[in-house]
C-alpha cells in the first residue's frame, strides 16, 4: 500500500513539474538584432545585458507632456543612422537609475538620474515581446539599444557571453 502511495504521489508531483521543465529558455548571444515595429520599425544592434535590470534604447530631445490628464513623451532616436523623426508614447513609469560614477560617491548626497519609461514591442528573432525601455542618451555606447533582465524574462532567454548574433534577423 504505502509503495502505491508514493508512485502516485511521484507521478503527481512529476507532472506538475512538467511545465517548468519544458520551458526551457532560447539561448541568445550577447549581442543580438532586435527591431522596434512602434518606433518606424528600425532593427538596432542590442547588448543582451543580465547585469542591467531594465531595458534602454538611445533617445534624444526627450521632452515629457501632458495629454489628456496622461503623462506622454516624445523623443528622437540618438543612433547613427536615425532619422529626425519625433516619437510619441505614454509614459508607464519613472525609473530612478543610478549611474556608475554616482555609485562611487556618498549615496545621500547624490540623486539618482530620473527617466521615462514607456512599454514597447520589440521584435527579437520571431518572438514578439512588449517590454518596459527607458529613455536615455545612450549615443557614446556601441549598442544603441540595451536589454536588461526583466525584458530578457519576457522573451524567455538565457545569454551566452560568448556567442553574437545567434538569433535571426527579426522577423515579427
Amino acid at each position: 500500500m504505502e509503495t502505491h502511495y508514493v508512485k502516485s504521489l511521484l507521478a503527481v508531483l512529476s507532472l506538475i513539474a512538467l511545465p517548468v521543465m519544458a520551458a526551457e529558455p532560447t539561448l541568445y548571444g550577447r549581442y543580438e538584432y532586435i527591431a522596434l515595429p512602434e518606433i518606424g520599425g528600425e532593427v538596432l544592434k542590442a547588448k543582451m545585458d543580465t547585469g542591467a535590470l531594465t531595458a534602454s534604447l538611445s533617445a534624444k530631445d526627450i521632452e515629457t507632456f501632458k495629454r489628456d490628464g496622461e503623462d506622454w513623451v516624445r523623443f528622437r532616436l540618438a543612433t547613427k543612422d536615425a532619422s529626425n523623426k519625433v516619437y510619441e508614447h505614454k509614459i508607464a513609469r519613472i525609473s530612478k537609475i543610478k549611474t556608475r560614477s554616482e555609485e562611487e560617491e556618498d549615496e545621500e548626497t547624490t540623486a539618482p538620474t530620473k527617466r521615462p519609461v514607456v512599454d514597447l514591442e520589440l521584435c527579437l528573432g520571431n518572438v514578439k515581446r512588449t517590454v518596459e525601455v527607458n529613455l536615455t542618451d545612450r549615443s557614446s555606447f556601441n549598442y544603441p539599444l540595451l536589454i536588461g533582465a526583466k525584458a530578457l524574462r519576457e522573451f524567455g532567454a538565457a545569454v551566452n557571453p560568448a556567442r553574437r548574433f545567434t538569433a535571426d534577423k527579426p522577423d515579427c
